[in-house]
């Protein structure tokens, strides 16, 4: 996985987006199971949305000249990251109710879980702006076949690193970590926005820089 790609893929994991439905998870009857069904939707989410803007560029690409319009698409992709960035950090302040998903998240059963795993990574348009630029990276590798299988597989592992960890703690250390985990999705909920501005507003001006190269 080049570095291009691995930093696109931290800033995914760099979100704390997902990470707190992960943690909420932990506080239901089945935490073990809901957790990983979540976990598990989460990464076929950012595996099949990463696959297919992928798959779109390998066959619009045409391969026997240097496709100008590619870099354009790269600079068109980091400028909008980077109004979505400058936009949440401006409305970073506004109150919000908390979603529905979010609200019936404590009768969670493994099988709805997985379902918003790959609701909340499928069909969340930033989570989708990222997974366009990982794709449009996995194909300018000019990887084919087994190649890109694994650069796809390590893509969406490098995503979805930070959403196993609530998971892992529990496993390994129990109730224990309840406490903590609860404090950290509390700090989650009050920072998101501002750090998901600053992640998505620094990988589109990184795109950006590397479409006029």
């Amino acid at each position: 996985m080049t570095p291009e790609l691995a930093a696109i893929a931290l800033a995914i994991a760099a979100s704390p987006f997902p990470i707190i439905p992960a943690i909420l998870l932990l506080f239901t009857p089945r935490p073990r199971t809901t957790t990983g069904g979540f976990l598990l939707g989460w990464v076929l989410g950012i595996i099949v949305a990463t696959t297919a803007f992928a798959a779109v560029m390998a066959l619009v690409e045409p391969r026997d000249e240097t496709p100008a319009w590619v870099s354009w698409t790269r600079i068109s992709l980091g400028v909008l990251l980077i109004l979505v960035g400058v936009w949440q950090w401006a409305t970073r302040r506004a109150k919000e109710s908390a979603p529905a998903w979010m609200k019936a998240i404590n009768d969670a059963t493994p099988a709805s879980a997985l379902r918003l795993g790959l609701l909340l990574s499928g069909a969340n348009p930033k989570v989708l702006l990222l997974t366009a630029a990982g794709g449009l990276e996995i194909d300018s590798t000019g990887l084919s076949g087994t190649g890109v299988v694994i650069t796809i597989a390590l893509f969406a592992a490098v995503a979805a690193s930070t959403v196993s960890i609530p998971l892992v703690l529990y496993a390994v250390m129990g109730e224990r970590m309840l406490g903590p985990l609860g404090r950290a999705k509390d700090w989650l909920g009050l920072h998101n926005a501002a750090v998901m501005a600053v992640v998505i507003t620094v990988i589109g001006v990184y795109l950006v820089v590397k479409g006029f190269r």
